[in-house]
């Protein structure tokens, strides 16, 4: 799933971890793809499955009903 940068900073802000907030800042791109940029996610403390939830909207798309396979 791609999800936009400032959605992550934001989260991360919101969460207190500002300093977390400027490493995602300058390691992630403009755009995430929870996939391809996982290990960088999870090295700032983001699982991509709960970015998933909290930011994708988790309002049944295509991946919903793949994610529990």
């Amino acid at each position: 799933m791609q999800i936009d940068k400032n959605q992550i900073l934001e989260l991360l802000r919101n969460q207190g971890d500002d300093a977390k907030a400027q490493q995602a800042d300058q390691e992630l791109p403009g755009t995430v793809d929870t996939d391809q940029h996982a290990g960088i996610l999870e090295k700032l403390g983001l699982s991509p499955m709960d970015l998933i939830s909290k930011l994708g909207g988790g309002g049944g798309g295509g991946l919903g009903g793949l994610l529990g396979r």
